[in-house]
């Protein structure tokens, strides 16, 4: 079947004619099963959470043609039952890397996400995910939250923002927002610990790759109830946050010890990495803000989380929408054993 003849088939048709799981090319007007080298050396690009008639193919394949990502097979594959089947695009050659924000203009108006990742970890073999906390693991970010009890949020949020863009320093941001903290009784720093809402998707992740063996942690530049709060609802193995200091049952507007910021982020993941025996492959780790890009750099796969566009374009690959789940759909690229 001709790239030309795709054009014509609906979703439903389409699905029919590529079996779950099987890799394809197109030659002399005919669709034709094919396989992939047990160690794939080229390029991967994935599209998902959309309902992909033929059109869209051919579209994907010209887009990345355009890109010089020339596919020589495809395939269409499910990671779960919760998450619905996804197209999977291989070029046998090392094309350049396409910016993550070129593949979210192109995919997103037309109703699904687009990512592009080389040598992605796999989900059945030992793994190490170390995630961000705040906006990542959970929707809020704790200290904006504790920053509306001290009816400051609004010159908090403002840091917050500068931080998370990358306009400000880390850990001096962190610095001046708990000094607008002091006060706070530990008993609302309590209630706000007990309401976390988690992000969409994140346990059931957490849940899919403890069954295969992963590690799991947190490394946040939140702070530490929190942090232990969401270890208890993921079942998470470790977690690495900042710690608040209290008197008299209130905060003081200090933290102590350590700051992990963006490169104590990182070195939280080598240091696991060593000590979990893991090939760098084998180590993803994903966050939404620019003190996250230093950790995520140090990953075999670094994936912004619904991130701000300095880190969509940063990032080796990028979640913008949806339920975190879909990261299974880079790890679980059929035949890469």
């Amino acid at each position: 079947m001709t790239l030309e003849r795709f054009a014509s088939l609906s979703s439903e048709q389409l699905s029919a004619q590529l079996s779950l799981g099987m890799w394809y090319h197109y030659q002399d007007a005919l669709l034709v099963p094919t396989s992939l080298p047990t160690d794939p050396q080229g390029m991967f690009s994935i599209a998902f959470a959309g309902d992909f008639s033929g059109q869209q193919l051919a579209n994907i394949i010209n887009f990345l043609a355009q890109q010089q990502f020339i596919v020589s097979a495809f395939c269409r594959y499910q990671p779960e039952p919760n998450l619905s089947p996804a197209l999977c695009f291989y070029s046998e050659t090392l094309s350049p890397s396409i910016n993550p924000l070129v593949l979210n203009e192109f995919a997103h108006p037309l109703g699904f996400q687009l990512v592009q990742v080389s040598k992605p970890p796999i989900l059945t073999k030992p793994g190490l995910l170390v995630m961000d906390m705040d906006s990542t693991a959970i929707t809020i970010e704790c200290i904006d939250e504790i920053a509306r009890l001290a009816d400051v949020y609004d010159d908090v949020a403002a840091v917050t923002a500068q931080a998370m863009a990358g306009k400000l320093d880390f850990s001096e941001s962190l610095h001046q927002r708990v000094a607008k903290l002091a006060g706070i009784e530990q008993s609302l720093i309590d209630e706000l610990k007990n309401s976390l809402p988690l992000m969409p998707g994140i346990k059931a992740l957490c849940q899919v790759l403890k069954q295969h063996n992963w590690y799991l942690a947190i490394a946040s530049g939140g702070f530490v109830p929190f942090a232990e709060q969401v270890q208890k609802l993921l079942e998470l193995d470790e977690v690495h946050a900042n710690v608040l200091e209290f008197k008299d049952k209130k905060l003081t507007g200090k933290v102590l010890g350590m700051i992990v910021d963006a490169q104590q982020k990182a070195v939280v993941l080598s240091q696991l990495q060593q000590r979990l025996n893991l090939p760098t492959q084998q180590t993803v780790a994903i966050g939404d803000g620019a003190n996250d890009l230093t950790m995520m750099a140090a990953a075999g796969l670094g994936v912004a989380v619904h991130g701000k566009p300095k880190v969509v374009e940063q990032a080796q690959a990028a979640i913008c929408q949806g339920s975190l789940l879909q990261l299974l759909y880079l790890l679980t690229i059929p035949v890469i054993k």
